[in-house]
């Protein structure tokens, strides 16, 4: 358990926003005793129930963030689905209050060493690899930030190790983490929606560097690039990265000359994930861990719901769940990561993003595109002369299509490169349907 202790204890902090990460903020400043207030002006905030039961003294003001508000406050600690530049937030800045982020305040507090990992892809299997090589080491370690457990909540047990997955949106509000180890896997098209460019977007992302001992870095990607001094990791042979594949009988993940996995023995499979794993084995080495260890956890990872997730496999078809595929790079890196021709179900939110980043993919790799959600008649036109594209109104007219399509060495992949809010309240649950709507046709 760290130090809990904040660099401005005696400040006004103005929580923004009741969701799950405003709820962890407002438990830890309530809990040690901070000045805070929590603002949210949603009819029924997700969380406000949680904490009137267990705070009690709360103060909760469901109404606009407005200047009386701002006044009192010194810093507003602003929940990452809140945009920073959204007019009230902004001005609130241009009266010199902070404008901070959990994971900022998770900084202030933590005594653990830390590793930092964003990107517009893969993160989340990075980050769990990573805290399975940790843990295989010998050592405890508290995984959470972006995915599963919020950050301030990790400050509750007593670990040896943080590993931190961060969006971009969390980057944007943190100032002090120094991590042991940082690292942008990648940077593609997303969330162009909340951005006014895609260079801001890569700031944002670039933003992990600041403060780091070392980096880690994809020489497959010139974005993520940061100085002279980085380890890096490619899938290219002809690169001379510190981790990358070696072939030699087989296809090895290797650290320089020195080969330590055949791909073979890996249960997730993709060339993306063969990257994911080398982006793993290169953090873990930096921050101390075992060759064994990290041989041993890559052996025994079977990947994340929802992401690159086998489903079934029934007359010789294949059928993966890749719902977390919610931008064009993370479906492009789905799509290539098949070793067979692709039936594509895709759709939903475009988030503004260039879906004709696609087209030559789609064009080499896929042979039916089932689309739907409320972005696709931009997505059709944008993907026009590529492959074949039929429409569809739900997920179970999508698997039924593709099951009649399908032939046998195909796979039927769920990669929508998209947001799910259009249809479903998270892509959890849009995966969840791709797969009972598989199972019930399959009977498997």
């Amino acid at each position: 358990m760290d130090k809990q202790q904040l660099q401005h204890e005696d400040l006004n902090y103005l929580v923004v926003g009741l969701g799950l990460t405003g709820f962890s903020v407002a438990s830890y400043l309530l809990r040690h005793g901070y000045h805070c207030k929590v603002q949210d002006n949603r009819d029924v905030p997700p969380y406000l129930q949680q904490l009137k039961s267990r705070f009690p003294e709360a103060e909760i003001k469901r109404q606009v963030l407005d200047a009386e508000l701002v006044e009192w406050a010194d810093a507003l600690v602003v929940s990452p689905g809140l945009s920073i530049h959204q007019s009230q937030i902004r001005q609130a800045a241009e009266m010199g209050k902070s404008i901070i982020g959990d994971i900022e305040l998770f900084a202030q507090a933590a005594e653990k060493p830390v590793v930092a990992i964003t990107g517009s892809n893969g993160k989340s299997t990075v980050t769990r690899l990573l805290g399975n090589m940790i843990e295989c080491d010998g050592k405890r370690v508290g995984v959470g930030g972006n995915i599963g457990t919020p950050a301030l909540d990790l400050l509750q047990t007593s670990v040896d190790w943080y590993v931190l997955e961060l969006s971009s949106y969390q980057l944007e509000t943190t100032h002090s983490l120094k991590p042991v180890v940082a690292t942008v896997l990648n940077v593609s098209e997303d969330h162009l929606d909340r951005y006014q460019s895609y260079t801001d977007y890569i700031q944002a992302k670039l933003k992990i560097y600041q403060g780091a001992m070392d980096c880690v870095t994809n020489s497959d990607d010139e974005t993520t690039r940061h100085g002279d001094g980085d380890i890096s990791f490619s899938l290219n042979p002809a690169v001379n990265a510190d981790f990358g594949l070696v072939h030699d009988d087989g296809i090895w993940l290797a650290h320089r000359t020195d080969t330590w996995l055949n791909v073979n023995e890996l249960k997730i499979s993709g060339r993306h994930n063969w990257a994911n794993c080398l982006a793993a084995m290169a953090l873990a080495h930096q921050a101390g861990i075992s060759k064994p260890a990290i041989i041993e956890a890559m052996k025994l990872f079977s990947g994340i719901p929802h992401r690159a997730q086998w489903v079934a496999e029934v007359d010789g078809v294949e059928w993966i769940n890749d719902s977390k595929a919610t931008n064009v790079g993370a479906a492009k890196a789905s799509i290539e990561g098949r070793d067979r021709p692709v039936i594509l179900i895709a759709g939903g939110q475009s988030k503004n993003a260039d879906m004709s980043a696609l087209y030559a993919v789609l064009k080499q790799r896929v042979k039916l595109v089932l689309l739907m959600g409320v972005d696709a008649d931009l997505i059709e036109r944008a993907w026009s002369g590529a492959t074949r594209i039929e429409r569809v109104d739900s997920m179970k007219c999508a698997v039924a299509r593709a099951y009649g399509q399908a032939e046998r060495g195909d796979c039927v992949l769920l990669a929508p490169a998209c947001a799910s809010f259009d249809m479903y309240e998270k892509f959890e649950a849009r995966g969840d349907d791709f797969m009972r709507q598989v199972r019930g046709l399959l009977s498997v």
